[in-house]
């Protein structure tokens, strides 16, 4: 895969880039850009290994664990959501299906609604941060979010979906959301670095998230001490494209199951993507995407099927990322474009 170095180096320079940009083709590493700090106030450099949180990347690992689950008859896409709430959010409409929830057609409210003027320096969370360390600690944040349109009658983007589904994870599984996605998804794809360490006391080898493009302000108070359904799974560049190459061999959810979820479902021309259920679609072409946005991290992968070959940018700023993950989306794109030139 081309890469422009010139536009890559002008991007990290102007952007801030704090994090690892990485490209895998097969079992090769292509590109490897190193960048800023894993801890900006004692000067530790960052690390092409370094765990990164990818903040809305992990819906993701959310839609499989509810997959699975599926897959072994222990949930239906079609089911009614309300099966397993009982009565716990009452507003959430009757009709409101799993399958909804994935693909981001459910019309629930949102308890972090992104079409706000919400940004990733604000303290967001009406609960203390360190209380969160389940999905049914959310229910007081996601109660009292009033039905925004008719299930399925349109895509939205909504983070309160896929907490949704972490409750419903936890209540089938009789597990915490952490432990049923460590077993039913980072354990078949073998993800050891893969996980969800606690924002108080992050190991060594985990980056901090910074709020800004400067300074040492972290976002330790600013989301959920563990992260969740809608976000907040650490990784790093290596475990990434182990991530991909898994989900698509079929070794974490059957190959007919990964068709179903990367089947468009919704063209969002506003994001210039499609989407199918926990996965964003390139436009065009056949390559999946994860992506993030939060405080301390801008995050995307791209994976492009044909050519198993991975594209990272893992940010550990709120806004670093952002020049660089546009750098390396452009040449996804001729090399895309390209290649289908080339049939």
């Amino acid at each position: 895969m081309h890469t422009d170095q010139g536009a890559l180096d002008e991007a990290v320079a102007k952007g801030s880039f704090t994090g690892v940009a990485t490209i895998d083709v097969g079992d090769e590493r292509t590109l490897e850009l190193v960048a800023g700090h894993l801890h900006r106030a004692l000067g530790v450099p960052m690390r092409a290994d370094a765990r990164i949180a990818i903040a809305s990347g992990g819906k993701g690992f959310t839609a499989l664990a509810i997959m699975r689950l599926v897959e072994r008859g222990e949930l239906r896409l079609d089911q009614p959501v309300r099966e397993l709430l009982g009565d716990d959010l009452p507003l959430i409409d009757e009709r409101v299906t799993i399958e909804q929830l994935l693909g981001h057609a459910s019309g629930i409210g949102d308890y972090l609604d992104e079409d706000s003027d919400w940004e990733p320096a604000d303290y967001v969370l009406t609960v203390p941060a360190h209380s969160l360390t389940t999905a049914e600690a959310f229910l007081p944040m996601l109660d009292g979010q009033p039905q925004k349109f008719a299930p399925g009658e349109r895509f939205a983007y909504c983070n309160g979906g896929y907490m949704v589904l972490a409750i419903v994870l936890e209540r089938v599984t009789g597990e915490t959301y952490h432990d049923a996605v460590r077993r039913l998804v980072l354990e078949p794809a073998g993800l050891e670095r893969t996980g969800f360490p606690p924002l108080n006391a992050l190991p060594a080898d985990a980056a901090r998230g910074y709020i800004d493009d400067e300074g040492d302000l972290v976002n330790t108070l600013h989301l959920p001490i563990l992260g969740n359904g809608d976000g907040g799974i650490f990784t790093t560049a290596d475990d990434l494209h182990r991530f991909w190459l898994a989900l698509l061999d079929g070794r974490i959810v059957a190959r007919a199951t990964v068709d179903e979820m990367i089947r468009p479902r919704h063209d969002v021309p506003e994001e210039e993507k499609r989407y199918g259920l926990g996965f964003w679609l390139h436009g065009t072409h056949d390559a999946l995407i994860l992506e993030g946005w939060d405080a301390g991290a801008s995050f995307r992968s791209t994976h492009l099927v044909a050519a198993r070959t991975t594209v990272s940018v893992l940010g550990n700023s709120s806004e670093g990322g952002w020049r660089l993950i546009g750098a390396l989306g452009d040449a996804v794109d001729a090399e895309l474009g390209g290649a289908l030139g080339d049939r």
